[in-house]
């Protein structure tokens, strides 16, 4: 079950570079369709009890889906589906979905979204139609995910992008479900700072998984960033691009991960903790996240760090 997320290990005031790496090494991960190569690379530096979260793509079968977590569960990891609820047609079909996480992968806790599909296949529209529809308990779901849009969202404005939030965490604790929130990636501190001190400041003290995009191409990132949405980080990433680290061929979080890193250590934000979105493959984000958490960086004078390699 993931309820909360762990509290950041103490580290001695004044060491940085300790708390970026104590703050990676509660790292979460996302992911497509893993292959095998991929989760056992992820196995290789991560231990047992991660949590890796299983994306829903409205082009792809439900039953890969299915496969991933049984493979991520099979090799001690905890895998955390995505719903996306537009995407069943009826009640029966989200029955039948969960019957099978819950029975074959032992899933407890799922990331309740809308979902991407334009038309939703059938009953449910939202995300707290399904959190209403007492499915998950049905299931043991015990615990679930809901998404947070620090950088906003392409079709949605921040007002109701808030509501929709506490409708959803509301919902979900009159039911009896344990509630954290999943950010959409960034690639600038500002905005997913300013947003969780809002959050806060509204009294929402729930655990925040932040996102963040691991290792890939400059190229990669773009793409994913118009396709979710993400204008202004994109933005962000084109002023940067000059600034990046390629010591694993590719872009690097790192600046953004060094200060949230030491907006966590400060205790400025709550409970917070990364979350690695895998455009460039999850075991490269796995072997990049584990250096991080390792101690094995060096920090710029500016604001990032260089990751030394394996």
């Amino acid at each position: 079950m993931i309820a909360s997320t762990a509290a950041i290990p103490v580290v001695r005031p004044g060491d940085e570079a300790a708390a970026i790496a104590a703050f990676a090494s509660l790292a979460s991960f996302e992911t497509t369709h893993p292959s095998a190569a991929d989760i056992e690379g992820l196995a290789a530096r991560w231990p047992m009890g991660t949590a890796v979260y299983v994306s829903a793509v409205p082009s792809r079968p439900p039953v890969e889906q299915i496969d991933a977590a049984i493979r991520l569960r099979g090799l001690g990891f905890t895998p955390v589906p995505h719903l996306a609820a537009r995407n069943f047609a009826t009640s029966d079909e989200l029955d039948r979905w969960l019957a099978r996480m819950s029975e074959e992968a032992q899933v407890h806790t799922v990331l309740v979204i809308g979902g991407d599909r334009e038309a939703p296949a059938g009953l449910f529209h939202h995300a707290v139609e399904a959190i209403d529809s007492g499915l998950l308990q049905t299931h043991g779901i015990t615990a679930i995910g809901i998404a947070g849009y620090p950088d906003g969202h392409a079709r949605i404005s921040q007002v109701e992008l808030q509501r929709a939030l506490a409708g959803k965490i509301e919902a979900a604790e009159q039911t009896g479900l344990a509630v954290h929130i999943v950010t959409q990636f960034a690639f600038t501190a500002a905005p997913i700072v300013a947003w969780i001190r809002r959050l806060r400041d509204d009294g929402f003290e729930q655990p925040v998984r932040v996102g963040l995009a691991g290792p890939a191409s400059l190229a990669s990132l773009a793409r994913f960033a118009r396709i979710c949405g993400v204008k202004s980080s994109l933005q962000g990433l084109a002023r940067n691009a000059g600034l990046v680290k390629h010591v694993f061929g590719t872009a690097a979080p790192d600046e953004l991960l060094r200060a949230l890193a030491g907006e966590a250590s400060a205790g400025h934000l709550g409970e917070v903790t990364p979350h690695f979105y895998s455009f460039g493959g999850l075991a490269a984000t796995a072997r990049w996240a584990a250096a991080v958490a390792g101690g094995r960086i060096t920090l710029d004078r500016d604001e990032g760090f260089s990751v030394a390699p394996p």
